[in-house]
C-alpha cells in the first residue's frame, strides 16, 4: 500500500455562528458552483484585522528563546498554559494552520460512513461517496451522498434538508482533507489543491522525513481498529504533550506496571522537522505462544502539534490532544491491533486494561503539573538536557510557528 494517499478531499465547514458545522467533500460535478465563491487568503478562522490582544501574547511568546542551548534553557513562562488570551492566540496560529490529524479511515470505510469531530471552537463533519472505494476519495462524490450525510446531521438542528446550493447559503466553506496510511487529516488553512499535488505533499507537509521511518516501522493500514477512549483533564493541552516528551523520564517513577515491561536503559530519541521518535526495547521476545503486549520493541512518535503514534508489540495505539480550554484538554485514544489477534478477546481485554492504569496514572501526573503551573511563585524552569530533548523541540516549534 502507498503510505501517501492524500487527495484533494475538499471540505465544507460553517464558521463558529450557529450550532451547525458541517465538513464534506468536494465534488467535481459542483466546481462551477466552488469557482463562485469568494477566493480564500489565508485561515478562513482568522479576522483581517489584528486581534487586540496579538500583541501582549506577543510578548509572552518572547519571553521564550528557543535558541538558548537545552543545557542552560529555561522552559516556556506559566502564562503559555494558564492565560486565556494565549489559549485563544494559540488556536489561531497552531490549530488553524498546515495538517491535522482528525480521524482514521475504518471511520469512513463504508459508503455514506461519516464521522465529525471539533478541532478548537471548529465542529466538522468528514463523509465517505456512494462508491465505497479508497480510490473514490478523489473521485467525484455523488450529491445524492451529500444529501444522505446532510440529512442525517442535519434533519435534527435544520429540521429541513439541504440543496448543494443551500450549503453555501448557510456559510460553508471549502477545505483540503486528506489521508496518510490510517489516518485522516483536514487542513483550514489551506487553499484547495489539485488532487496529484495534495497527493505528492501531505505526507511532506505533516511528517516530514519521518514518513518513510513510521512506515517502515508498522504504522500502516494493516492493522485493526478496536475501539476508542476519550479522557477529558484538567490541564492545559501542552501540558499532556510535555508529559509525553519527557524522554521516558517519569516513567520508572509514575509507571511502575509499564516500566517492568521495558528496558530503560536502551531509551533513545530522534528528533525529525516536525516529529520527534521515542523508542526503547521490550523485556520479551514475541512468539505465537508466547504474545507480549509491549513486545520487543517499542516506539513513541510526536507529530506536531497534538497527535502521538504508539507502535509497540501487536499493537498501536494514538492519542490525539484537543485543546478545550486554558486548563482543560480532551484526549482521544484509539486502539488498533495486528489481524490476527483481532479475535483473542482475553488478550484484548487485558491488554485495554492495563493501558487504562497507565492513562489514569498520567492524567495525575498532568493535573498535578497544571496546578503547579497555576502558582504564582512559578514562572518558568529548567530541562533535563540528557532526556528532555524531544520537549524542547516542540516549544521551538511552537515558538516558530507562534512568533510568525
Amino acid at each position: 500500500m502507498t503510505m501517501t494517499t492524500a487527495t484533494t478531499m475538499a471540505v465544507l465547514l460553517k464558521p463558529m455562528i450557529s450550532a451547525q458545522r458541517l465538513l464534506l467533500f468536494q465534488t467535481q460535478k459542483h466546481t462551477s458552483i466552488i469557482a463562485q465563491q469568494p477566493k480564500q487568503h489565508g485561515s478562513l478562522l482568522v479576522a483581517s484585522s489584528v486581534r487586540q490582544s496579538d500583541n501582549y501574547c506577543q510578548n509572552l511568546v518572547d519571553e521564550f528563546d528557543p535558541n538558548i542551548p537545552i543545557e542552560k534553557a529555561l522552559t516556556p513562562p506559566s502564562s503559555w498554559y494558564t492565560d486565556p488570551s494565549f489559549f485563544d492566540f494559540e488556536l489561531h496560529r497552531v490549530f488553524y494552520r498546515g495538517w491535522q490529524a482528525v480521524g482514521y479511515t475504518e471511520q469512513i470505510k463504508n459508503p455514506r460512513d461519516f464521522f465529525t469531530g471539533r478541532l478548537g471552537n471548529v465542529e466538522f463533519l468528514v463523509c465517505r461517496d456512494d462508491h465505497g472505494k479508497d480510490s473514490c476519495f478523489s473521485q467525484c462524490v455523488s450529491p445524492s451522498c451529500f444529501s444522505c450525510c446532510i440529512w442525517k446531521w442535519a434533519e435534527v438542528l435544520f429540521c429541513m434538508p439541504l440543496s448543494w446550493v443551500d450549503l453555501w447559503e448557510f456559510g460553508l466553506k471549502l477545505l483540503n482533507v486528506a489521508t496518510w496510511g490510517p489516518f485522516v487529516l483536514l487542513n483550514l488553512d489551506k487553499e484547495i489543491l489539485p488532487q496529484q499535488e495534495a497527493d505528492d505533499t501531505v505526507g511532506s507537509e505533516w511528517l516530514g522525513s519521518c514518513s518513510e521511518f513510521l512506515g517502515a516501522n508498522g504504522v500502516d493500514s494493516s492493522l485493526s481498529y478496536l475501539c476508542r477512549r476519550v479522557y477529558d483533564i484538567e490541564c492545559n493541552w501542552k501540558v499532556f504533550c510535555d508529559n509525553y516528551l519527557d524522554g521516558g523520564y517519569h516513567v520508572p517513577y509514575a509507571h511502575k506496571g509499564l516500566a517492568s515491561g521495558l528496558n530503560l536503559n536502551s531509551y533513545s530519541t530522534t528528533t525529525y522537522e516536525k516529529v520527534s521518535v521515542q523508542s526503547c526495547d521490550g523485556g520479551s521476545t514475541e512468539s505465537e505462544d508466547n504474545i507480549d503486549r509491549l513486545g520487543s520493541k517499542a516506539l513513541y512518535a510526536f507529530i506536531y502539534p497534538n497527535f502521538m503514534i504508539n507502535r509497540y508489540g501487536p499493537w498501536m495505539d494514538t492519542n490525539l490532544v484537543l485543546p478545550l480550554g486554558p486548563r482543560k484538554c480532551q484526549v482521544i485514544f484509539d486502539y488498533f491491533i495486528e489481524t490476527r489477534l483481532k479475535d483473542d478477546k482475553d488478550f484484548i481485554e487485558r491488554s485495554l486494561v492495563d493501558s487504562e492504569s497507565v492513562q489514569i496514572e498520567d492524567i495525575k501526573l498532568c493535573e498535578g503539573v497544571q496546578r503547579g503551573l497555576e502558582t504564582p511563585a512559578y514562572s518558568s524552569g529548567r530541562y533535563a538536557p540528557t532526556v528532555e530533548n524531544a520537549m524542547h523541540h516542540f516549544h521551538q516549534l511552537l515558538h516558530d510557528i507562534l512568533e510568525e
